[in-house]
């Protein structure tokens, strides 16, 4: 097996582009390609999952111990021929002036080699004293060797080799040179999310050949290979028989509007018991005949006007969530259960279910990691007093609520709703901007599912039950 961690010195240094190609590149070689993304990151994933043609998975200090994120690799490796984990920021930044939580942090937990990326714009000699200081600041840290990025020609790139050959021992793995044409489309909240870019196939493509024509692959993976990951125990199922002992549909919203997400939790509640059924709040007519409804984080500012339109799916859901449909919703779900969104001058219906307006503003509201208290108001139940580690990232905040609207959480660092709460409960709705993860013993997914079980039990032994979801 080959693996490693693609870092940089910096943000912006050309990182997610190297790693896509290379996740591509490598992929058309015939090879099995796993992805991982470091830290609570739902965009960049997208990208890495298209250019490897496996879910890409996130590791995350936050969220999970050093054992348990050895445990997720290993789990999630199983199988694949090249293990990529794109790191986030610097290689040595992190929260702590430990680096506890860095990228060469996660590498140490993991014993991966690194591929440094390093920004050579407007550089020559000065690149050697990078890479020197790289090395020494931690010694035992494998700089397995540097891709120079965002060059600006062949004159360039041949100075740069010849430094880096005289002054280090540091190979250079290859040479990306500046191309406005490989750039991924970029907006408010980050990369544009693979599943809104129309084209994300052949940018794909266009950056699997120009890292295959100017990174050598072949002397990357030898050496960057290790020998076999320990075999990990399969994750349990919580319910004999799941899907078809519990019969629990629930509706996810996706499409160009909706789509972050993580794969660990969809299959969490599939492991819990519940099969998932996909419609779009921008194109179907009506929902599906589930059970419950996941609609996770996503840019409805960018489609309000289409979320608008589509008139018909709006009241359903409306009519459905008020009838007790139980539902749980993150941030851009959020967004589109509330009343409006209003953006640049423009103010746009949406589905109501939650009575406060969204606002989007210029820079972000809530961003970074969330420690959350879950209250008693919580619906799904049982977990009163709990601390709950997640992340939020949002532009936007909601306004107008009520007085005496409850809360699922208190924020115990974070913003959230308010500053002081998060978690909005309207009916068997739970809506909030914090992201929540199953991992870690703390399985958001699974309790959903079981309170989505329990709501559908009782609305059976009614002898009228609530209306069906495709009603409106």
């Amino acid at each position: 097996m080959h693996r490693f961690l693609v870092s940089a010195a910096h943000k912006s240094s050309g990182k997610t582009t190297v790693s896509v190609g290379l996740a591509a590149a490598l992929a058309r070689t015939g090879r099995r390609v796993q992805t991982f993304k470091k830290g609570p990151d739902y965009i960049d994933p997208m990208w890495l999952a298209a250019a490897g043609g496996r879910a890409c998975r996130n590791l995350d200090f936050h969220l999970s111990t050093p054992e348990e994120l050895r445990e997720e690799f290993a789990r999630y490796a199983t199988g694949a021929d090249i293990c990529i984990v794109e790191g986030n920021k610097g290689l040595y930044d992190g929260l702590d002036l430990e680096g506890s939580n860095s990228n060469a942090a996660l590498a140490r937990t993991l014993g991966l080699p690194v591929v440094l990326v390093l920004d050579a714009r407007g550089m020559t000699r000065g690149i050697a004293p990078l890479i020197l200081g790289y090395q020494a600041f931690e010694p035992e840290l494998r700089i397995a060797g540097v891709i120079l990025s965002r060059l600006g020609g062949s004159r360039h790139e041949a100075k740069l080799r010849a430094v880096v050959e005289h002054y280090t021992d540091v190979p250079v793995l290859g040479a990306v040179h500046e191309d406005a044409s490989l750039g991924i489309l970029e907006r408010h909240l980050g990369l544009m999310p693979a599943n809104e870019a129309g084209t994300a196939q052949a940018r794909v493509a266009a950056l699997a050949d120009a890292v295959a024509g100017q990174v050598d692959l072949e002397r990357l993976l030898a050496l960057t290979q290790g020998e076999p990951l320990p075999a990990v125990p399969p994750l349990p199922s919580r319910a004999a028989g799941a899907r078809s002992d519990r019969g629990v549909r629930i509706g996810v919203a996706r499409d160009e509007a909706f789509g972050i997400y993580y794969a660990d939790d969809f299959e969490a509640m599939e492991r819990a018991g519940a099969a998932l059924v996909p419609f779009s709040p921008l194109r179907d007519a009506r929902p599906p005949e589930v059970d419950g409804v996941f609609i996770g984080g996503g840019f409805p500012e960018v489609f309000m006007a289409k979320l608008q339109a589509n008139v018909r799916m709006r009241n359903a859901l409306r009519a459905a969530l008020e009838s007790g449909l139980p539902a749980y919703a993150e941030c851009g779900g959020l967004m589109y259960l509330a009343r409006s969104i209003t953006w640049r001058g423009e103010t746009r219906h949406m589905v109501g279910a939650i009575p406060g307006d969204v606002v989007m503003h210029e820079r972000p509201v809530g961003r970074g990691y969330v420690r959350i208290e879950e209250t008693a108001a919580h619906p799904w139940g049982g977990g009163a007093g709990a601390d709950v580690p997640a992340h939020e990232f949002h532009y936007s905040s909601i306004e107008n609520l009520p007085p005496g609207t409850r809360f699922a959480y208190r924020m115990a660092r974070g913003h959230g709703a308010d500053g002081v709460h998060d978690g909005i409960v309207c009916g068997n709705l739970l809506a909030n901007y914090s992201h929540l993860r199953s991992v870690g013993g703390r399985d958001w997914a699974g309790r959903f599912v079981d309170f989505v079980a329990r709501c559908k039990t009782r609305a059976d032994a009614q002898p009228d039950p609530q209306p069906a979801l495709t009603a409106g």
